[in-house]
């Protein structure tokens, strides 16, 4: 037995029947049910409670909303060669540890310079976390089944916005930020760091083991998945001398962009429309459950799609349902548009992950996957706050949504550049 099978304590006590790649996928959603579901969701559980606890205007706090996604981007970039050299793990403990920590810190916080303070540091932690570590890890456990594990590790997120959505909504109702926040925190700490201590391993190989549950998907026949790209090192200096780098780049930062500022001001905009914050924080939930449903389904067969069309549809419907939320003002379109937002959000982020891998493979994901996913963290930042901005001068919602669902078409057909050219292919090799 290896030295991390012999300190891996999932390993020797999980079921052996159970390929240890599928208990890295269940222990992935666990861990991203709590950090997400607290560091992206809570966010906008938090929002108007923050301005109306403090006095503080939708601008300024979508202000910090907005640093938040930059700085967890940053930090992304940064980690990214790290994870790559290193492997994940001192980056999530660390990570895991100051989300929890940040969040019990944001229930005492009295001052919108303290805001700030707890923001960036959770900020920090997101990043340390969130997508570049958990994306990596991933990656080397699957490659022909990688879209297939993804939809199921990635219902995490989606389970973290159905849950503690309503869940920090209702603790808010009973004892404000003061008792939400702490108790949120908790959670992340008592989920996530045994799962990071115990369960998670970097690759495959140092238990023994060979990725996709050591059954390659035999109906997947895709170039891009032969050791020749997956294992071929990029700098990000010639990642960026190729279009579909700047493709991803930019249509990602669009979307997401668009996406964010919706879906963090969702449960503001529609308390109005609703009446009553209760049934606000379920409409986030309804989109959170469309997520689930929509990722696992599109993950039974994506491995088998072209996925930069997938991607443009995706954007095209998210784009459009935006508009009718805003167009259909009944209880019953509302619900129903904000679910197939929900479809479109995570299979989205999925397909991020997903593109990226395909096209400059998991060697070098970290470092290729930091720079995308830092652009579409200052999208995700700036949505926020350009959302906040534009409601507060407008005095609506209408027009900053307007523009969202713009961005979003937009970014349906930037995405359809990013596709490396047949001639800039390598030969193919099987899966390792």
């Amino acid at each position: 037995m290896t030295v991390v099978a012999e300190r891996t304590l999932g390993y020797r006590v999980l079921p052996r029947r159970v390929h240890y790649g599928w208990w890295i996928t269940v222990g992935v959603a666990a861990l991203m049910f709590a950090t997400v579901g607290v560091g992206y969701y809570g966010l906008a559980v938090f929002l108007r409670p923050l301005q109306e606890e403090n006095g503080w205007s939708n601008t300024a706090v979508s202000g910090a909303t907005g640093m938040y996604f930059t700085v967890s981007g940053i930090t992304g970039f940064l980690v990214g060669p790290l994870v790559d050299r290193y492997g994940p793990r001192r980056y999530l403990l660390l990570g895991v540890l100051l989300v929890g920590l940040s969040a019990i810190a944001l229930g005492s916080v009295s001052s919108l310079l303290g805001l700030y303070v707890v923001y960036f540091i959770q900020a920090v932690a997101f990043g340390l976390a969130g997508a570049v570590p958990v994306n990596s890890i991933m990656a080397r456990w699957f490659v022909t089944r990688r879209a297939q594990a993804m939809s199921i590790s990635a219902t995490g997120v989606s389970m973290g916005g159905i849950v503690l959505s309503p869940l920090g909504s209702w603790l808010v109702g009973v004892g404000g930020l003061s008792l939400a926040a702490p108790v949120l925190g908790v959670l992340v700490l008592v989920v996530g760091l045994p799962i990071v201590i115990w369960v998670l391993v970097w690759d495959p190989g140092e238990l023994g083991l060979r990725p996709d549950a050591g059954s390659p998907n035999a109906g997947v026949d895709r170039v891009a998945l032969g050791d020749d790209v997956q294992r071929r090192v990029w700098s990000r200096a010639a990642a960026a001398r190729t279009v579909p780098f700047w493709a991803m780049l930019i249509a990602f930062l669009l979307v997401l962009m668009a996406q964010t500022g919706f879906l963090l001001h969702q449960i503001a905009f529609l308390e109005d429309r609703l009446g009553s914050r209760d049934a606000a924080a379920f409409a986030l939930s309804t989109t959170a459950f469309g997520s689930v449903v929509a990722r696992l389904a599109v993950g039974r067969f994506a491995d088998r799609l072209d996925k930069v069309l997938v991607s443009a549809g995706l954007f095209l419907i998210q784009g459009l349902a935006v508009l009718g939320v805003l167009a259909f003002d009944g209880v019953v379109p509302t619900y129903g548009f904000v679910l197939i937002v929900g479809f479109t959000i995570g299979n989205i982020y999925m397909m991020q992950t997903l593109l990226v891998a395909e096209t400059f493979g998991l060697v070098s994901l970290g470092t290729v996957f930091g720079v995308i996913g830092l652009a579409a963290q200052v999208g995700s930042g700036a949505g926020p706050f350009l959302v906040g901005w534009l409601a507060d001068m407008s005095g609506g919602y209408a027009l900053p949504f307007v523009l969202s669902a713009a961005a979003t078409l937009t970014s349906a057909a930037i995405i359809l550049l990013a596709r490396l050219p047949v001639d800039r292919v390598p030969p193919r090799s099987p899966p390792r």
